[in-house]
């Protein structure tokens, strides 16, 4: 039976989100709070699955707080504002609902809850497959307990670790998920991202150089890389055209 918390600063919302939550029985409302501060000490406990987190609250907002939440939570982003990162969280929560909460888009969020596999510490399963990335979107990475949100356009490479990858960044920076290369493979956009060989994708964008050797091996430097990645010589031709073309709409 799911356990929930919610956290929300308007009275009213969190009565209305209570009263129709209550046509669930199968999901346990622990707890709610209403600031910045009490949220904190309640994402802090080690009993639920799935919070209702809305996004402006009093002494912050849901991006200060997303780092707190247990890593085998689930999040339901609440929010009265269709803005620029409501597809942000689309693709990357569970889901997101607009107030006044509509039942049946309360029912089909929890639905997802039941359909999602179990995220446990130790548990290598998927998450939902999201809608497919745009180069425009921003991407949300969580690792553990850290977290932040990048453009798509920012990653150069990613890299296969078993069920897990490893997401560098144009910056530098390196990020460990729980996520395959495959399911990277099926939601980025295909018009800039490439698997060049069977553990890696590259952003075909970052790519600074290649560099060929006699034996028909390539070798991909990209930007924030501080080795290239070696591309598979089946997947050359094919290669050699997506890079001319990206360099042709540059």
């Amino acid at each position: 039976m799911p356990r929930a918390l919610i956290i929300e600063d308007e009275t009213t919302a969190r009565a209305d989100l209570c009263a129709k939550l209550a046509a669930h029985p199968d999901i346990t409302i622990l707890a709610e709070a209403a600031t910045l501060r009490s949220a904190q000490a309640l994402l802090a406990r080690t009993d639920y699955d799935l919070v209702f987190l809305d996004i402006h609250l009093v002494g912050g907002n849901a991006f200060d707080l997303v780092p707190d939440v247990r890593p085998e939570a689930r999040i339901v982003f609440v929010t009265a504002y269709d803005t620029y990162a409501l597809r942000a969280f689309e693709i990357n929560a569970l889901d997101y609902l607009l107030k006044p909460v509509a039942p049946a888009r309360l029912a089909e969020a929890l639905r997802r809850l039941a359909a999602a596999p179990a995220t446990s510490a130790e548990a290598t399963a998927e998450l939902p497959r999201g809608p497919a990335l745009r180069l425009d979107d921003t991407v949300y990475l969580r690792s553990g307990l850290r977290a932040r949100f990048a453009p798509v356009a920012d990653i150069s490479v990613i890299a296969a670790r078993d069920n897990y990858s490893e997401v560098q960044l144009a910056s530098g920076t390196k990020i460990f998920l729980r996520k395959s290369l495959k399911a990277w493979e099926d939601t980025l956009p295909a018009t800039h991202f490439m698997r060049v060989h069977r553990t890696q994708i590259v952003n075909l964008a970052r790519v600074l150089r290649y560099k060929r050797d006699p034996d028909e091996h390539t070798l991909l430097y990209l930007e924030g890389a501080a080795e290239p990645v070696s591309a598979s010589r089946d997947r050359w031709s094919d290669l050699r055209e997506r890079l001319s073309a990206i360099r042709r709409t540059a």
